[in-house]
């Protein structure tokens, strides 16, 4: 499945507006820029690494040699990646912030608004544009394993240097640290099933996967 790397997800949607709309959702990104408060709960939201929604006027597609598009339409581009599914990433973000979410789509045809879920979902199921590649450098770790990995890391290093100052200084800086990241210690698990589409195309594959690379080869994307 293109769309997943371990435990993160990549997400393009792209969704049509009326010129006229174009020039409004503008100013409404502006006025969200101004009031950064609004998108407390997006910020708030652990499992997104990024999110970003970026208007592509229909005069401005890159040319690639191609006679000119004639495009009656501007368009949304909304690119995202998290950690978790699909359905997981769209609950949360229509229950952190379902008034910055219909002011950023106001303009886009057809939208539904954020709440009630169900046509929400659809809409941007309809509109999404799977992800040819996606590389994930750290495809076994979230977001948070991530931080939590690095608090470890201050901790030994802040380590490093009571262990200079003698057993006890030692022993007491041991104690600290521990207590500030003894949250963090914990195994980072495995990467959620994405679809039960995803779950049986790697059960059928398992056994050219091992065949290739050993019996030790899970299979898992």
């Amino acid at each position: 499945m293109s769309n997943v790397a371990g435990k993160a997800y990549a997400m393009n949607v792209l969704t049509p507006m009326r010129p006229w709309r174009t020039r409004v959702n503008v100013l409404l990104f502006h006025a969200a820029r101004a009031f950064p408060q609004r998108l407390a709960g997006l910020l708030g939201l652990s499992i997104i690494h990024f999110a970003r929604w970026a208007v592509i006027r229909r005069g401005s597609w890159p040319d690639f040699g191609q006679p000119p598009e004639q495009l009656a339409n501007d368009y949304m581009l909304f690119c995202s990646n998290f950690n978790g599914t699909w359905d997981q990433y769209i609950d949360a973000f229509a229950d952190g912030i379902p008034s910055g979410l219909d002011s950023f789509w106001w303009a886009s045809t057809k939208y539904p608004k954020s709440i009630p879920i169900s046509p929400f979902k659809a809409y941007i199921r309809a509109n999404q544009i799977d992800t040819d590649y996606y590389y994930n450098a750290t495809p076994g770790a979230a977001q948070r394993d991530i931080k939590s990995a690095l608090r470890v890391r201050r901790a030994v290093l802040r380590l490093a240097e009571a262990h200079a100052k003698g057993p006890a200084a030692f022993r007491k800086a041991w104690v600290q640290e521990l207590a500030l990241v003894h949250n963090d210690l914990g195994t980072p698990g495995f990467a959620p099933v994405a679809s039960n589409d995803t779950r049986r195309a790697d059960r059928n594959r398992i056994e050219r996967v091992r065949a290739r690379w050993g019996a030790r080869a899970t299979g898992a994307a």
